[in-house]
C-alpha cells in the first residue's frame, strides 16, 4: 500500500522525523446526545449509569448518590456546549437540579451535548467520549469508541469461495490494521484523527480565532477577506516543517472577535503554478456573490445566542428502511431553487404521511455547478448555500427527528470537482496534494479529480468530513455515491462484472480506497453506533457489507443497483415477453448476510440522461389524460396499475430496505409498511 509524503499537524504528539506522515465505525446508535471526553485509553471501558436506586460502582470509581436517590457521576464539571447558549453549571448546581425534578430525563437532558474536560474526570473514567442513552427509567453513559481490530477471517466462514482468494484479501486486513496501528501511534487513534475540523480551518477560542490550512506546495500565503481590506499583507501565515500554514488573529480591543460572522475570507497562496486565491479547504459555508461567478469562503461563527440548538433525539435505527430519495431545491412545486426552510415546513410532512421512516438528502455539500445535482463537491464541509444557511439545515433535521424520520445525507467522497478557485483542484498549485498525479487522478467520464487514499492528509480530511456532518449536523448516515470508482482504478468503466471472484481482488483493485472505506465504517459505527451507512456499488464486490471486524468493507447496506436497470430492460420488451422468472431471480439474487436496499428508479434513472418508470409505461398520455376531472386511456390505466405492481414486488422482495426519488408518486409503502 503506498503512502505519499503529508505533513501532519499532530493533535497531542509531535510525528517522529523520517516518518512519512500518513493521514487518515459497528454496532446500534442510542437515543442521546455525545459528550466529548479527552482520550486517554486506547479502547473501551464500562459505561457509568445513572439510576433511580443504588450507587452502581464502575471500574472501582465511586458515586455520588443525591437525595432522591438519583445517581451522578462525581467530579465532572461541563464547560459550556458547543451546541448549547446554556451557561456554565457546576455539579452542585446540575445535583440540586436533578434533586428538584426528580427525573433521570432531567439527568440525561443537562448532561446532553456538554464538553468535559480531562482534569475533571476520574482517572479511570477518562476515555475518548460518551453518548447518553436513556431507556426506560435508567440513564446510562455509555462510552462511545472504535473497537480495535478483530481476525478478519470470518469472511472465509460466510464464503468459502473467499478462500481462493485468501492472499489478496489478507493483505487488505494486514494493511488495514497497520494503519490503525499508526493512526493509534501518531494520531491517538480514530476518534481524534477525525477531528481534523478542531484544529484545521477557522476555530474560536476566548482569544480569538485561529486559521490552520494544509498546503506543502505553497511558498507563502496570506489570510484575505473583508476583514482586512483584502490586503495580502496585512496577515501572513506561517509555515511548518509539515506544510501546515498557521495565523492566529486576536480579538478586537473591544472584545469581538477579529472577524466578523459572516465575513468573506479567502486564502492567497503563491502556488508553483501561480499566485493564487482560494477558499479555505475546510471552510463551514461559501456563497456565490450576486453578479458574481467564483464562490467566496464566509467565515460563519454565530454568537451562542443565535446558534441553532437540536431540541429533539435522533430516532432509533428502524428495522426496515424505507427511504425518500430527494432534492431540497428540486422539491418546490414552483419553478425555482427550494430553500431548507420549505422543505423542513412543506415537504418533511409530506414525506412522513406517505410512510416513509427516512428521508436521503443529496446535493448538501456545496457544489458550484448546480447542474450536477452535488455531485461536483467545491467545498467538502459546507452546506449548500443556494437552499439557505446552516443554521436552516440543522432546523430542517431536528424538525425531520420530530418526526421520527431518520435524516441520511448522500455524501461524496468518490471525486472532487475539477475547479480550481472554488474547490480542491489545485489548491497549493500541485495537482497532487488531495489527488493521484496525471491520468490516475482524473476521471475521463465525470470530469472531476480522483482522491489519493494512500495519503494521511487525504484520510484526515475525509475522515473528519464524515464525523463533521453526523456531530454537526445530527445526520443519521451516509448514502456513499460512487464506491464502484473507488474500488477500483479502472472506476467500473467500460467494464462489465460477470460475477468471478477474479473481477474483485486483483491488480484494478485499488487496495488504498478499500482500506479508507473500512476505515469510515470503523469510524461512523464505532462513534455513532446507530447511524446508517448505504454504499454504491454496482459490481457487486463480495464482504461489501460484512463487518471490518470479520475481514469485510463495514457497510450496512448496499444499493441494488442491478433492480432498476432490469425493469428499463423489462419496459423495453412486449407484456406476454416479460418473464417472471427472470424477474425474480434478480430481485433476490443477492450475497447472503449482505442487506441491500432495493429501488426501481432512483434520480439516476429519473435525472441523469434516462426517463422514470412512469414515462416509460404512458409517454405523452400523461400530459392530457391522468386529470381527475377528465376520461383516462388504456395507457395511463395500465401504466399506473404497473407501475404499483412493480413497486409492491420490489419492496417484497427486492431487499431489506426499499428507496423511491421524489417525484416518482406511485406506490408508497403506507403507514402500515412502516
Amino acid at each position: 500500500m503506498s503512502f505519499a509524503l503529508a505533513g501532519a499537524l499532530l493533535l497531542h504528539t509531535q510525528m517522529p522525523a523520517g516518518i512519512a506522515a500518513r493521514q487518515g465505525m459497528n454496532g446500534e446508535r442510542r437515543t442521546g446526545a455525545s459528550i466529548s471526553v479527552v482520550k486517554k485509553d486506547a479502547f473501551c471501558r464500562k459505561s457509568w449509569k445513572i439510576l433511580s436506586g443504588n450507587a452502581y460502582d464502575i471500574d472501582s470509581a465511586s458515586m455520588t448518590t443525591a437525595s432522591s436517590g438519583k445517581v451522578l457521576v462525581p467530579g465532572i464539571q461541563p464547560d459550556v456546549s458547543s451546541s448549547s447558549s446554556e451557561p456554565r453549571v457546576s455539579t452542585e448546581e446540575r445535583q440540586k437540579t436533578i434533586d428538584e425534578e426528580g427525573s433521570t430525563d432531567a439527568v440525561a437532558s443537562s448532561l446532553s451535548s456538554e464538553l468535559v474536560s480531562e482534569e475533571n474526570v476520574p482517572e479511570n473514567l477518562i476515555s475518548e467520549s460518551y453518548f447518553v442513552e436513556k431507556d426506560s427509567k435508567d440513564v446510562e453513559v455509555k462510552k462511545r469508541c472504535i473497537p480495535p481490530p478483530g481476525s478478519g477471517q470470518r469472511i472465509y466462514e460466510y464464503d468459502p469461495y473467499l478462500q481462493s482468494h485468501r492472499a489478496h484479501l489478507d493483505y487488505r486486513y494486514s494493511q488495514y490494521k497497520n494503519m490503525r496501528e499508526l493512526i493509534d501511534k501518531h494520531e491517538g487513534g480514530l476518534d481524534a484523527f477525525s477531528r481534523g475540523y478542531e484544529k484545521f480551518g477557522f476555530t474560536r477560542s476566548e482569544a480569538g480565532v485561529t486559521y490552520r490550512e494544509w498546503a506543502p506546495g505553497a511558498k507563502s500565503a496570506s489570510l484575505i477577506g473583508d476583514f482586512n481590506n483584502w490586503n495580502p499583507n496585512a496577515d501572513i501565515m506561517t509555515k511548518n516543517e509539515f506544510g501546515m500554514w498557521e495565523i492566529f488573529l486576536p480579538n478586537n480591543a473591544d472584545g469581538s472577535p477579529p472577524i466578523p460572522h459572516g465575513s468573506p475570507v479567502k486564502i492567497r497562496m503563491d502556488t508553483p503554478s501561480r499566485i493564487k486565491d482560494s477558499i479555505p479547504a475546510w471552510i463551514k459555508f461559501s456563497v456565490q456573490a450576486p453578479g458574481e461567478i467564483p464562490y467566496n469562503g464566509i467565515y460563519y461563527e454565530p454568537p451562542e445566542t443565535k446558534k441553532y440548538v437540536f431540541q429533539h433525539s435522533q430516532p432509533k435505527r428502524p428495522k426496515s428502511l424505507r427511504i425518500y430519495e430527494s432534492h431540497v431545491g428540486m422539491s418546490s412545486t414552483e419553478p425555482k431553487i427550494n430553500t431548507y426552510t420549505s422543505f423542513r415546513d412543506d415537504v418533511l410532512p409530506r414525506i412522513k404521511g406517505l410512510g416513509y421512516n427516512a428521508v436521503q438528502i443529496m446535493a448538501i455539500q456545496e457544489h458550484s455547478y448546480y447542474a450536477s445535482f452535488g455531485y461536483h463537491v467545491t467545498n467538502f464541509f459546507a452546506p449548500s448555500s443556494r437552499f439557505g444557511t446552516p443554521d436552516e439545515l440543522k432546523s430542517l433535521i431536528d424538525r425531520a427527528h420530530e418526526l421520527g424520520l431518520l435524516v441520511l445525507m448522500d455524501i461524496v467522497h468518490s471525486h472532487a470537482s475539477n475547479n480550481t478557485l472554488d474547490g480542491l483542484n489545485y489548491f497549493d498549485g500541485t495537482d497532487t496534494q488531495y489527488f493521484h498525479a496525471g491520468s490516475r487522478g482524473y476521471h475521463w467520464m465525470w470530469d472531476s479529480r480522483l482522491f489519493n487514499y494512500g495519503n494521511w492528509e487525504v484520510l484526515r480530511f475525509l475522515l473528519s468530513n464524515a464525523r463533521w456532518w453526523l456531530e454537526e449536523y445530527k445526520f443519521d448516515g451516509f448514502r456513499f455515491d460512487g464506491v464502484t470508482s473507488m474500488m477500483y482504478t479502472h472506476h467500473g468503466l467500460q467494464v462489465a462484472f460477470t460475477g468471478n471472484y477474479d473481477e474483485y481482488f486483483g491488480l484494478a483493485t485499488d487496495v488504498d480506497a478499500v482500506i479508507y472505506l473500512m476505515l469510515v465504517n470503523d469510524l461512523i459505527h464505532g462513534l455513532y453506533p446507530e447511524a446508517i451507512t448505504i454504499g454504491e456499488d454496482v459490481s457487486g464486490m463480495p464482504t461489501f457489507c460484512i463487518p471490518v471486524e470479520d475481514g469485510g468493507i463495514g457497510f450496512d447496506y448496499r444499493l441494488h443497483m442491478a433492480v432498476p436497470d432490469k425493469w428499463i430492460e423489462i419496459l423495453q420488451l412486449r407484456d406476454e415477453d416479460w418473464k417472471m422468472g427472470d424477474i425474480v431471480h434478480t430481485l433476490t439474487n443477492r450475497r447472503w448476510l449482505e442487506k441491500c436496499i432495493a429501488y426501481a428508479e432512483s434520480h439516476d434513472q429519473a435525472l441523469v440522461g434516462d426517463k422514470t418508470i412512469a414515462f416509460w409505461l404512458m409517454d405523452k398520455d400523461m400530459y392530457d389524460f391522468m386529470a381527475l376531472d377528465g376520461p383516462s386511456t388504456p395507457r395511463v390505466d395500465r401504466g399506473i396499475a404497473l407501475h404499483k405492481m412493480i413497486r409492491l414486488i420490489t419492496m417484497g422482495i427486492g431487499g431489506e430496505g426499499y428507496l423511491n426519488f421524489m417525484g416518482n408518486e406511485f406506490g408508497h409503502p403506507g403507514i402500515d409498511g412502516l
